[in-house]
Parts: C-alpha cells; sequence; structure tokens
C-alpha cells in the first residue's frame, strides 16, 4: 500500500473557511496522469495541485492541477497557495523579505513572488501570461437567461467578452450587486447554449458594486465544464479580469500605467475571499499581470493507494 501525504489550505483568506480549499499532495511524481485525475474526483475540491521536482535544476517544483473534471495548463489558487505551502512550511529555503521563485506549470515557467516578514508568509505574488482578447459574445437575452437576470441587469456599456492569461473565460458585466447577488445558473442553457464552445464554457461574472469598500469589483465564476458549480475564489480569471477592466475603461486610468485592483469573490457562497490584481499597461500594450493574496494552512491528510501506478 502506497501512503500519499498532503496539506489541505485555504486560499484568497487570512482565516480559516474562507477563502477558496485547496489539496497540496506532496510526492506527485510517482503517481499516473489517471491516478491524479481520480483523486482529484475523490476530494471534490475546486482543484487539487500535485508537487514534484522540477524538470530545471534553476526552478522551486513542478505542479500538475487538477479540477474533478479535467487537468489545467495553469491556475492561480493552487499556485499561491502551494507557494505559500513551500514557504510557511520550510519546504523551499525562504529568507525575510522578497522572495523570488519558478514554479513550472503546464503552460510555461511561471514566476512566483513570496514576501515574508518576522518570520511570517505575508503573501504570495504569481505572474501570468499576458492577456489574449478573443471574441465578443453578442447575444444578451441568452447570457441573461444563463444567470436568469434580465437583460437590463446587464452593463450594457462594457462588452462581454472573452479573455485569457492562460484559461479562457467570458467576462459578463452586471450593472448591480443586488442582481449579482440573485443569480441562479441554469445548467440546462448552458448545456444547450455555451458548454460546447472553449471560449464560452467557463462563465465569470463582475459589478463594480462591492460589499467591501477596499474592493474595486464584486465577482462569481461558474465553470461546470471543470466539475465546478460555481468557485469561490479564482485565481486564473482574476488575472484576465483586471486586464479587462483596464482594456475597456471600466476602472480610471492611471498616471503611471500601473493599476491596483482587489476582487471581492465567494460571499455568496460563505466563503470570503480576496484576490490582488496588478496590472501593466503601456502605450505599448500590457507588460505584465500579477495576482496575488495569502492563505491559511487548516489540516494535513494521508490517502492510501493499493496500486498507485493505474
Amino acid at each position: 500500500m502506497k501512503v500519499l501525504n498532503y496539506s489541505l489550505l485555504d486560499v484568497f483568506t487570512t482565516v480559516p473557511f474562507g477563502g477558496n480549499q485547496l489539496a497540496v499532495f506532496h510526492e506527485g511524481e510517482s503517481l499516473t496522469t489517471g491516478m491524479m485525475q481520480k483523486i482529484a474526483k475523490e476530494l471534490n475540491l475546486s482543484e487539487t495541485v500535485f508537487l514534484s521536482p522540477p524538470n530545471d535544476r534553476d526552478n522551486q517544483k513542478k505542479l500538475r492541477i487538477f479540477t474533478p473534471q479535467m487537468e489545467l495548463p495553469m491556475a492561480g489558487h493552487p499556485t499561491i497557495g502551494a507557494a505559500f505551502l513551500l514557504a510557511d512550511q520550510d519546504l523551499i529555503q525562504t529568507e525575510e523579505g522578497v522572495n523570488e521563485w519558478v514554479l513550472e506549470e503546464a503552460v510555461g515557467d511561471i514566476s512566483v513572488t513570496v514576501y515574508k516578514e518576522g518570520g511570517l508568509v505575508k503573501k504570495v505574488e504569481m505572474t501570468q501570461p499576458l492577456p489574449s482578447f478573443g471574441e465578443q459574445f453578442f447575444d444578451v437575452e441568452q447570457i441573461a437567461e444563463l444567470l436568469t437576470l434580465t437583460p437590463a441587469d446587464l452593463h450594457a456599456s462594457f462588452p462581454i467578452q472573452t479573455v485569457s492569461t492562460g484559461v479562457p473565460f467570458l467576462f459578463v458585466p452586471v450593472r448591480s450587486l443586488a442582481a449579482i447577488n440573485t443569480i441562479n445558473f441554469r445548467s440546462d442553457v448552458w448545456e444547450q447554449h455555451f458548454s460546447r464552445n472553449e471560449a464560452t464554457r467557463h462563465l465569470f461574472v463582475f459589478t463594480t458594486e462591492t460589499e467591501h469598500p477596499a474592493s474595486t469589483v464584486h465577482s462569481r465564476m461558474f465553470a461546470p465544464a471543470m466539475g465546478i458549480p460555481e468557485d469561490p475564489a479564482t485565481g486564473a480569471a482574476s488575472g484576465p479580469l483586471g486586464a479587462y477592466l483596464v482594456e475597456h475603461a471600466v476602472i480610471p486610468p492611471v498616471d503611471n500605467g500601473i493599476y491596483t485592483i482587489r476582487s471581492e469573490q465567494g460571499l455568496e457562497m460563505g466563503r470570503p475571499s480576496f484576490i490582488d490584481i496588478t496590472i501593466v499597461k503601456t502605450d505599448q500594450g500590457f507588460q505584465q499581470v500579477k495576482i496575488g493574496g495569502t492563505s491559511v494552512t487548516v489540516g494535513k491528510g494521508q490517502l492510501y493507494l493499493e496500486d498507485a501506478t493505474r
């Protein structure tokens, strides 16, 4: 029998039972892809990450990331959570101040910054690939039906558009906090009209009305194709969210080209999450996309496998 050790974290929160849950398996190199997928389905968290030695010795770790239904090329909360765990438990040597790491994911090398102060990990940031803007979606009535809203609830001043920094999400602007709080996602409409198009399978809905004064936007994310009915914190969508907000002037311009954004998410699920986003855009276009936050380790466990090779 093989015993697999894992840690359980809450990511994008400073308190237990907030943020997004994450299981981090420490010995992923011995597992097949099929077994990793079975484990992720068994735990049924938004994402499960498996750590293994990096291909490049100069990098820190290799990550493979799974939802209950699929492997992801890149994801935010598993990257932030795994880096926090590695630093917090001294599994990778971490100095006081700023630590620059590189983690390997299916999308490529991901730059990560770990901030340590007084022996504690205060924040982890990851740099995401530069944004790619995809097609716009013009059937407002169909989107409204999907979300059980009226067309008037959607913000007509901004487009419904797919944006990606590794994983594509369809961004849907909503006028008010009252409207976004009442969303009832209709799986039947999604299955019929959205599920077969990669550009529209994952829905990210936001409004500039927020519950917390320090927040910039209030967000919700629905991804049935990933096996996630609703996600309490979506790092992979937060980078492209920031790019969308900047590209379409949803937020005010700044003189130096550096935009700082905070997305609040998961409040409707009882798991408040706060994701910090930094966007750098100059006259030459987007130069940098970063997301960041902190995490809390809430437990650890073991999984028993009769045969880890299958």
